[in-house]
C-alpha cells in the first residue's frame, strides 16, 4: 500500500472501526481510503483470529463474498468491450439452457404456477440483478426457495454447467427486466465469461484482471503457503440484526476447508478470497485519473442506475 496523503482526518474512522470491535459486532475490520486514485488512510482494528490472539493486518486474507461480482462484472465487461456482446443480447445466444423462460405468477403456491416470459434474459438483465432470477435465501417458504434448495443451485461441488442444468427447468420470480432481485445472476455471468473467452473462469480474470492489477493475493483457492493469513470467520448473533452483538466462530462454513482446497463452483457470486492490498487496487484502477481497467466509456455506463424508476427491489 502506498505511502496516505495527508489531507484526511482518519480518526473517527479509527474509533468507530474500534467500536465496532468492542460491541463484538465483528471481529475484525480492515480499511483503505482512496481519495482519488491515492491513499488517504489505512488502518485495521481487531483481530483475524480472537481466540489465538492474532491482530488483524493489512497482509491478512478475507473471503471476499459478494466482492467477487465487481471482479466478475469486470471480466464481462472486458469481453462486451471486445466486442463479443452487448448489453442488450439475449443470454440465450451464449447459453442456450436460459432460453424460454417461464415466471411464476403473482402470489403463486406452487413452483408450476408459471406464465410465458415477455422477453429474454439480456446481458444487462444479469448485470443489474433484473434478469428475475433468486439466490433461494432470502425468502423461505416460498416455491422458489424450495425449489432452489431441493435443486441445490448453489451447491459447491458442481461447475457452472451444473448450476445452468439446475436453473434450466426454474421459473424466473419477475419478467425480466421489471423487478431487482440480488441473485445468482453474477455466477450466470462468469459462466458466460467460460463460454464466450473459451477459458475456465478463474484463469480469465487471472490473466486479465489480476496478473495485470499485482493483485498476487486473490483468487478462488489460497495456496498453501498463504493459508495462515486467512482470517478466522465468525457468524453474528443474528443474520437479520448486524446491530446485535454476538459472535460465533464457523470456519467450516460454507463447507469445510472453503477456500483452503480446490472446488469445482468458481462463483463469480461470492467465491474469491482477497486482502486488502489486493481490492484497493482493483477500485484504483476503476478511477479517474491514470490507467483503468475498463474504457472510460465503460466505466461511466458502469456507474450510472440502470434501473427504471420506481422498480420494485425485492430482498
Amino acid at each position: 500500500m502506498s505511502a496516505p496523503v495527508t489531507l484526511f482526518d482518519a480518526a473517527p474512522m479509527r474509533a468507530a472501526m474500534q467500536r465496532t470491535v468492542d460491541a463484538e459486532l465483528l471481529a475484525g475490520l480492515s480499511c483503505a481510503v482512496l481519495v482519488g486514485r491515492e491513499t488517504a488512510a489505512v488502518h485495521c482494528a481487531g483481530w483475524a483470529d480472537r481466540e489465538r490472539g492474532i491482530a488483524l493486518r493489512e497482509d491478512h486474507l478475507f473471503r471476499a463474498f459478494s466482492n467477487t461480482k465487481l471482479v466478475t462484472t469486470c471480466a464481462a465487461l472486458l469481453l462486451l468491450e471486445a466486442g463479443h456482446f452487448g448489453l442488450d443480447d439475449p443470454i440465450d445466444r451464449f447459453i442456450p439452457a436460459l432460453a424460454n423462460r417461464r415466471v411464476l405468477r403473482a402470489g403463486a403456491a406452487a413452483i408450476d404456477d408459471t406464465e410465458p416470459a415477455n422477453g429474454p434474459i439480456t446481458i444487462r438483465h444479469l448485470l443489474t440483478h433484473t434478469a428475475g432470477l433468486s439466490y433461494g435465501l432470502f425468502d423461505p417458504g416460498t416455491p422458489i426457495y424450495a425449489a432452489y434448495r431441493t435443486g441445490r443451485v448453489l451447491n459447491p461441488l458442481t461447475p457452472l454447467t451444473d448450476m445452468i442444468e439446475q436453473l434450466a427447468p426454474l421459473p424466473l420470480v419477475f419478467q425480466p427486466g421489471a423487478g431487482w432481485e440480488y441473485s445468482v445472476a453474477t455466477d450466470v455471468l462468469g459462466r458466460l465469461v467460460e463460454v464466450v473467452s473459451g477459458e475456465r473462469f478463474d484463469a480469465f480474470v487471472h490473466e486479465r484482471i489480476f496478473a495485470p492489477l499485482g493483485m498476487a493475493d486473490t483468487g478462488f483457492t489460497i495456496p498453501p503457503h498463504a493459508q495462515d493469513r486467512l482470517v478466522a470467520y465468525y457468524r453474528g448473533a443474528d443474520p437479520m440484526d448486524p446491530t446485535k452483538p454476538g459472535l460465533t466462530r464457523i470456519d467450516d462454513q460454507p463447507y469445510p476447508q472453503a477456500y483452503l482446497r480446490p472446488v469445482p463452483r468458481l462463483s463469480g457470486g461470492g467465491g474469491l478470497v482477497s486482502s486488502l492490498h489486493d481490492m484497493a487496487a482493483l477500485l484504483r484502477s476503476l478511477t479517474p485519473g491514470g490507467p483503468t481497467l475498463l474504457r472510460p466509456a465503460t466505466l461511466d455506463t458502469m456507474m450510472r442506475n440502470q434501473l427504471a424508476e420506481g422498480a420494485n427491489i425485492r430482498f
